[in-house]
């Protein structure tokens, strides 16, 4: 397959139906996002990744939050090991698409009371499996959340139109050649260059071909009108210096959310999971706490 290429829809499914008989829709939806479940009898967390990241983001968090929480950490098509083969265009034309397969994930588990964590535009997919699927979630943490990237009249999303377009050329090269540019646009000029390379890697990691329709879909998306939909508690993580969410994005979630709390952290940049895993681990902990009680 060349790199980049998507391969026919359902190929690798049938190549298992093939090898193995006896596989279940369960098994099928843990292969095909490459869940990985660490731990058992724990209240369980969820976590959505954010843009062209795979589960392994998280690692900075999920060794210390192993000991009271069940871990569920999975891929979105194009990235990590998740089945390339189950990429189909016109699903992931929308982020329902994705939050589809996160309510996919949580019912090929069975998942109850968990509390799931979305980073990005992993935020924005997971407020959206909570309002479709509510019965599996209990809490929603949103980390550097944006629910539209857009200005729009009486909205400060961070990125006028022509802005968005110009950004968006640079996912139309197929060598990944926008990774460490687009990495360092969102760690910032303050966090490590350690960080930044490590966010550029998992970019580098994506097939092209996703990553060029979800750089589309996430930035020209408006789920302004989800946001009062989510009827759940729910934390958001506004970092400071983040250049793709103002504060006036965290602030018009806090107003319009039914259930939220803003806790502003000292971290710069996007992706405080990578800069400042400890600040965001304490931030986390404090929310969740109350559920192990």
């Amino acid at each position: 397959m060349t790199r980049g290429n998507i391969p026919a829809s359902g190929a690798r499914k049938r190549r298992l139906q093939t090898e193995h008989p006896q596989l279940l829709p369960h098994q099928e939806v843990m292969a095909r996002f490459n869940v990985r479940v660490i731990g058992r009898d724990k209240p369980p967390l969820l976590f959505c990744n954010g843009f062209g990241c795979n589960q392994h983001v998280w690692r900075y968090l999920t060794a210390a939050l192993a000991t009271n929480y069940q871990l569920v950490l999975f891929d979105y098509i194009g990235t990590g090991g998740a089945d390339l083969a189950a990429y189909d265009p016109t699903k992931y034309a929308s982020l329902d698409g994705y939050a589809q397969d996160v309510v996919d994930i949580c019912r090929a588990l069975d998942l109850q009371g968990a509390t799931i964590i979305g980073h990005s535009v992993g935020a924005t997919i997971a407020m959206l499996a909570a309002n479709a699927a509510p019965e599996h979630f209990t809490k929603v943490v949103l980390v550097a959340a944006s629910p539209c990237y857009l200005n729009e009249p009486g909205y400060r999303g961070g990125f006028d139109l022509a802005d968005v377009e110009q950004l968006l050329t640079l996912f139309d090269a197929a060598d990944h050649s926008w990774a460490n540019p687009f990495a360092s646009l969102l760690m910032g000029p303050t966090n490590a260059a350690s960080a930044m390379e490590e966010l550029a890697g998992f970019f580098c990691e994506m097939n092209p071909t996703v990553a060029c329709q979800l750089a589309r879909v996430t930035f020209l998306a408006d789920n302004r009108a989800d946001v009062a939909r989510l009827n759940l508690p729910t934390l958001v993580l506004q970092c400071t210096h983040d250049i793709a969410v103002p504060p006036e994005v965290a602030a018009y979630l806090l107003h319009h959310l039914p259930q939220g709390t803003l806790v502003q952290l000292q971290a710069m940049g996007h992706c405080p999971h990578l800069s400042a895993p400890t600040e965001t681990l304490a931030a986390l902990e404090a929310f969740l706490l109350p559920i192990t009680k």
